[in-house]
């Protein structure tokens, strides 16, 4: 059965993608199938895997995010996207939303099969997107709001139903404003350049126009030192491709909705003039198909809110390995390996029972005496003394066992320095052998900030004149030990950095659960776990100096009740010698590595046994 199903799933993607490169009418264009973020980089199409057990639902989502990557590919060029691209977060994210509703339209229109398989991708990001969930804040939903418009008007497909209530709140005063260009765009949406003058001018209706703010096209004409300083390219080569959230600009100043045939001529050709290794600024941050962290409003939090960032200007995302050489790592880890030795049983007996209980879940049972089916042996003697006897056949069937990631988010701050860290290195390397051995993706993440007392953003915070209440007010620092893709074996080494003098600092644990939470949403497993080992509350001596003494604390209190009642991220919290469950609902506390990996055992393997949905909680 297991090679039956798995023959159906390679011949399911052998055939996408050849549909693939059909529709994109480009027979070079590489596809290939990941449980990393999905995207089109260079030639290469980048489509996420079936899940495990697939639904009708995951099929008609792959074959519409292939269905739009092709589009993609075939109807939209990236380097005149980024040129004619406005500055600044919002605009940014208007003008891309038009622009993907826009080739994506194209294809609907003229296949019906197509269509339906873009209007369940379309369900999926409306969900991932959060657009069933209230909010208080229509602007951060705005983008998503007018894609979906664009897509009505030119497909004639309604929004998905999970976004209807964020659709309709908006929908009035959106028709009033920009309705008439929304009937020019449906004219136009076959000529790229054209929609795009089209999406500038909604832009400005929608959010105004700021002579500060301004795309490449219209630094052009402006010969400043300030136009020479872009960001280096995109991963594909392509300036400006899927950049989001992170301009530095701001909205961009309109072009005039009766640009002149001459006009365009000669703005094209200034564009074709421009150096290509201009981007926008803030880019330079991201790196390949790596999840990024989305910098999404906090208003999506269920509370009201209250925490803010004054600059995330020095914030980081890294690689463990990028923070010292190759040799410095194997010395660590040599190190991290000494204190393990007296644990080489209990390691061994940990990780084979957390193994057995999980391997459990996946066997495979018997069905007997049944009417037909595959004739049991154990019955021949029944069939041999009287051949017309019922119910001598059995039948194999499978226990359903969801595919699962589970990402590990390491506390690295100053109060684990000595045994609690090891304690956490050392589980942590456990449970990525054993999980790795049942077919479990493991990611392991850590949290600290870059410097004690508020380091680049405490500076800037002086300089700017101590403005009050300015929120979070220190550099993060955000590492990737091993992502859920990579073999242990490549990322052993990376958790010995954890025994590095002067890596564990501050810990501001309420913004690291929602990266984690938000890497997690990035993939396609059915099952998402998040497991958190802290020693407590979260401390920066630098925030909590000019802001409430419960500051980072009600942060991490809001996050938490979100991902534990509004996230289908399943939420664990190991506490190291102090009582974490005054903060979550699910948790133990323990004070030594043994007691850890115990832990760690019944937890997850409890996870994955058939019990009922976690009750949640209403308040």
């Amino acid at each position: 059965m297991a090679d039956g199903g798995q023959s159906a799933k390679e011949a399911f993607e052998h055939a996408l993608a050849a549909t693939t490169r059909a529709v994109s009418e480009d027979k070079s264009l590489e596809v290939t199938f990941t449980a990393d973020v999905p995207g089109l980089v260079a030639s290469e199409a980048r489509v996420p895997h079936l899940p495990h057990t697939p639904t009708v639902r995951d099929v008609a989502e792959v074959r519409g995010q292939a269905d739009a990557l092709a589009l993609k590919h075939r109807h939209h060029d990236a380097g005149l996207h980024g040129k004619l691209a406005p500055g600044g977060a919002l605009a940014r994210a208007l003008f891309d939303a038009v622009e993907n509703a826009r080739f994506e339209a194209i294809g609907a229109r003229q296949m019906p099969g197509m269509k339906a398989n873009l209007a369940a991708l379309s369900e999926k990001r409306a969900l991932e997107n959060g657009l069933g969930r209230p909010t208080d804040d229509e602007t951060s939903r705005l983008a998503d709001v007018l894609g979906l418009l664009v897509r009505e008007r030119l497909t004639g497909s309604p929004p998905p139903e999970s976004a209807l209530v964020a659709v309709e709140s908006q929908r009035k005063w959106l028709e009033e404003s920009v309705g008439h260009l929304l009937d020019q765009l449906e004219v136009k949406f076959e000529d790229q350049r054209a929609a795009s003058v089209v999406s500038r001018t909604i832009i400005a209706e929608l959010i105004g126009n700021n002579e500060g703010e301004k795309s490449e096209e219209d630094q052009q004409d402006e010969p400043s030192d300030d136009s020479q300083q872009g960001a280096p390219d995109s991963p594909d080569g392509e300036p400006g491709e899927d950049q989001e959230g992170d301009a530095d600009g701001a909205e961009a100043s309109d072009q005039d909705e009766g640009e002149t045939a001459e006009d365009e001529a000669s703005s094209e050709a200034a564009m074709d003039e421009m150096d290509d290794g201009e981007a926008e600024a803030g880019e330079g941050k991201h790196e390949g198909t790596i999840p990024w962290r989305p910098n999404r409003p906090l208003d999506n939090l269920p509370d009201t809110p209250f925490y803010n960032i004054f600059t995330e200007e020095f914030d980081e995302i890294i690689k463990a390995e990028e923070l010292c050489d190759l040799e410095e790592l194997e010395r660590l880890r040599k190190y991290l390996d000494q204190q393990m030795a007296h644990l080489s049983g209990a390691v061994s007996k940990l990780a084979n029972r957390l193994q057995r209980r999980l391997l459990a879940q996946q066997r495979r049972h018997w069905q007997f005496d049944l009417e037909e089916g595959l004739l049991d042996s154990g019955r021949l003697a029944r069939v041999v003394s009287n051949p017309m006897k019922p119910l001598s056949y059995k039948l194999e069937s499978d226990t359903e066992f969801k595919d699962t990631v589970v990402t590990l988010l390491l506390d690295n701050s100053g109060s684990m320095r000595g045994r609690p860290i090891s304690i956490a290195a050392i589980s942590a390397d456990i449970l990525a052998r054993t999980l790795e051995r049942c077919g479990v993706r493991v990611e392991i993440l850590g949290f600290t900030t870059k410097a004690w007392k508020g380091g680049q953003s405490r500076e800037k915070w002086l300089q700017a004149g101590r403005p009050k209440t300015p929120g979070r007010l220190n550099d993060l620092r955000h590492i990737i030990y091993k992502t859920a893709d990579a073999p242990w074996r490549r990322s052993r080494r990376n958790l010995g950095l954890m025994m590095r003098e002067g890596l564990l600092k501050e810990n501001i644990d309420g913004e690291a659960l929602l990266w984690a939470h938000n890497r997690m949403m990035a993939r396609t497993e059915e099952r998402r776990i998040l497991m958190v080992i802290s020693d407590g509350a979260p401390v920066d001596d630098s925030t909590l100096s000019v802001n409430s003494g419960t500051y980072l604390e009600n942060h991490l209190r809001q996050v938490i009740k979100w991902i534990e009642n509004k996230s289908p991220v399943e939420l664990i919290a190991i506490g190291i010698g102090h009582d974490v469950t005054r903060y979550y609902q699910r948790a133990v506390t323990i004070l030594d590595a043994e007691q850890l990996g115990g832990a760690m055992t019944e937890q997850l393997a409890s996870l994955f046994e058939e019990t009922p949905p976690k009750p949640r909680m209403i308040r």
